[in-house]
């Protein structure tokens, strides 16, 4: 395989680095992706592999850990039992909700700046989405009856806690390979979730909420760009309502605060420092974690995704860059170079899973990166997260052999 001597490689200096910290996204990189979240599956030998990795692992999701579609459910699936995760302290660590929904390894939540009257207007989204889904399901397949669109709303209208979101696959499957609907269908509910924002901001919340579009082309003037479908390519697949300042970026901060308080007994950036008081431009928290972390203190980051888009822009000179993932690796990868420090970037293809995705097997990186992208990958799993997740097992083993030996 074209990448195992790299693998092996990176794989050889981890095992034996005195300080690092995994910070990585769930779907498309330990769970294969799929149309419908609640089939989501977990391999139990995964959830252990993370068991021993200990403080040295986070997850950094937009997807939650609570919740009937939350991961938490998955792993309780995956092993059978409903007790066991708490009680042998195997779920798994991290933030969710794009950087709101933080937990511990034995399911204790908490989502510090977050506000009473915020959690409430987030409550009452699924109910303002249903009815303009039904109009919008009714204009473009006019010859669904109302069962039918009752159907698809209950696979396409997430009610999760923090990210009330609306999923397009189960509408795609609908229109198999017309891109020209899957634009439509794009385009409408795009339309339909800035009315949301609208209405937060009517009810005093203006600065309150964004949309977050998976997969992206980036984000121009505070708004993220959709990836409108084409022949190729399916392009965006949902858009959650986020709490503003819940960016995946702003995410490692918090967890690197997180993981030094463990090492070290104190914080860096405080004890209550969380995605709202973030510095908001990506020089500032390159700059917090210079004035606020010695050298010392600073592992080596391993920052894994799947979701990275890159697309050449109409005037053919440059090119769109975007992608749930790309803020968050690029940022660990800028933090090594500027502390010194090798930090690896894994990119997992999730081409393989259910949902429609570039393919590294087939064009390379197209779609993925380009050849002035600044965002540069150490590993590149092409076999999805089924070869990734071997691979993260052995890692583990012999990362906890070679601590108990040192």
């Amino acid at each position: 395989m074209e990448y195992m001597p790299r693998n092996l490689k990176v794989q050889k200096q981890l095992i034996s680095s005195k300080n690092i910290l995994f910070i990585q996204d769930i779907d498309g990189v330990c769970i294969p992706l799929v149309k419908d979240p609640m089939t989501r599956e977990l391999e139990s030998k995964y959830i252990y592999a993370v068991k021993e990795f200990a403080e040295e692992f986070f997850v950094l999701t937009c997807g939650e850990h609570e919740g009937p579609r939350g991961v938490n459910r998955i792993i309780e699936r995956s092993l059978g039992s409903t007790t066991e995760p708490k009680d042998k302290e195997l779920y798994l660590r991290g933030l969710a909700a794009c950087g709101v929904e933080y937990q511990d390894n034995d399911g204790e939540i908490s989502f510090e700046g977050v506000s009473e009257k915020e959690m409430d207007f987030l409550s009452k989204v699924p109910s303002l989405i249903k009815p303009k889904f039904d109009l919008i399901v009714k204009n473009i397949f006019p010859e669904l009856n109302q069962e039918d669109i009752n159907f698809h709303a209950v696979k396409s209208i997430c009610e999760t806690r923090f990210s009330p979101t609306i999923n397009f696959n189960s509408l795609f499957d609908l229109v198999k390979k017309d891109s020209d609907k899957r634009k439509l269908i794009q385009i409408s509910f795009e339309k339909m979730m800035n009315e949301i924002i609208l209405k937060a901001e009517s009810e005093g919340h203006k600065n309150s909420f964004f949309l977050h579009i998976s997969p992206n082309l980036g984000n121009k003037n505070g708004r993220e760009t959709i990836k409108l479908s084409s022949k190729d390519d399916i392009g965006s697949t949902d858009i959650q309502l986020l709490l503003k300042g819940a960016v995946k970026d702003s995410g490692v901060l918090f967890l690197l605060n997180k993981f030094i308080e463990i090492k070290t007994g104190k914080s860096p950036f405080g004890n209550n420092f969380n995605f709202r008081n973030s510095p908001k431009s990506f020089r500032e928290k390159i700059d917090l974690c210079k004035r606020c972390i010695r050298i010392d203190d600073m592992p080596l980051i391993v920052g894994v995704g799947d979701t990275v888009t890159s697309k050449k822009n109409n005037d053919e000179k440059s090119y769109l860059r975007g992608g749930s993932d790309r803020s968050f690796l690029e940022f660990i990868q800028t933090l090594g170079d500027e502390f010194g420090i090798n930090n690896k970037i894994i990119f997992v293809d999730s081409s393989s899973g259910e949902v429609e995705r570039p393919s590294t097997k087939k064009t390379g990186l197209i779609g993925i990166s380009d050849i002035y992208d600044n965002l540069q990958f150490d590993i590149v799993f092409k076999n999805g997260p089924k070869e990734y997740i071997s691979w993260f097992i052995e890692l583990a083993n012999k990362r906890s052999n070679f601590k108990k030996n040192s």
